[in-house]
């Protein structure tokens, strides 16, 4: 049976010079700066790989500021996308009476509150309901007063209506201890089956209004309504993995620098000790 050779064992040397010592040496103090150099050029490198591995897609993505028909873009029954999630579109309608319903937590900035919010039977081509987010208040009793009075004033008038069109929440199951017909979450398919029958299908997301010449702030702080925040997009992000690659690369290149020198380093601290032994062999009697 063949036996596998032994690894040979680092050579270790006492005396002086040590390990340290040598590192100490002038011209291995100037390697070193010269690898610190080449290191942080390597990791500068490396963070500019890094800077381009993600980009964002702002040649395809669509002008957050500018506003669209809701109509020309989506339609009932289709899905939020990212080329219609959060960017501002204009719609018109009229709310359904008797439609309208309070949701609760619901923060706006840093306080929980409730939100009116209302069916919206969308006219155009096609036509269908959506859930409009008309304005917050800071309680649910306050919520429910500014809802009747909202209700009785707009109901049923043609509106043409702005706001921010978002994705819907997965809706909320109430506590065993808590009303079942209470809203948690802004859920547009939970709403649906509390609306009236209507024609047409359901718009998978909800319109976070923005104040307009009917609706503006004024009759909505007069009903005791705050404007609901309205949060713009993030922009489409994509990562491109070779530049991310790259970036890795970089810096085990920067590893690597630092690595040669201490190699360099030990390669005479052991020659300087090579040395010295063969002098003190040629020497002996």
């Amino acid at each position: 049976m063949t036996e596998v050779p032994k690894r040979r064992a680092r050579p270790s040397y006492e005396g002086a010079p040590t390990l340290g010592a040598v590192m100490r040496m002038p011209k291995w103090i100037g390697a070193l700066l010269l690898a610190l150099l080449v290191a942080g050029g390597f990791a500068w490198l490396g963070q500019w790989q890094l800077g381009h591995a993600i980009t964002q897609n702002s040649e395809s993505s669509v002008d957050e500021l500018a506003v669209r028909a809701l109509n020309e873009v989506t339609a009932p029954g289709k899905p939020v996308t990212d080329e219609t999630a959060g960017y501002v579109f204009d719609v018109s309608g009229s709310f359904v009476a008797g439609d309208f319903a309070v949701v609760e937590q619901r923060r706006n900035g840093d306080t929980d509150g409730a939100w009116v919010v209302g069916h919206l039977d969308a006219q155009g081509s096609p036509s269908g309901g959506l859930a409009v987010a008309i304005g917050w208040a800071p309680n649910e009793a306050s919520a429910r007063d500014a809802l009747s009075e909202i209700e009785q004033r707009f109901a049923g008038e043609k509106l043409s209506l702005e706001g921010r069109y978002m994705p819907g929440d997965a809706p909320v199951v109430p506590g065993p201890e808590a009303d079942p017909a209470v809203l948690l979450s802004m859920a547009p398919s939970q709403l649906v089956n509390l609306w009236q029958p209507f024609e047409g299908g359901s718009y998978a997301g909800f319109l976070v209004m923005h104040p307009g010449e009917l609706l503006s702030a004024d009759v909505l702080h007069a009903a005791g309504l705050e404007v609901i925040d309205s949060v713009p997009p993030l922009p489409i992000g994509a990562i491109n993995w070779l530049n991310l690659f790259y970036a890795v690369e970089w810096v085990v290149f920067a590893g690597f620098a630092i690595f040669f020198w201490y190699r360099l380093v030990r390669d005479d601290w052991e020659k300087i000790h090579e040395l010295q032994l063969l002098a003190a062999a040629e020497t002996a009697p």
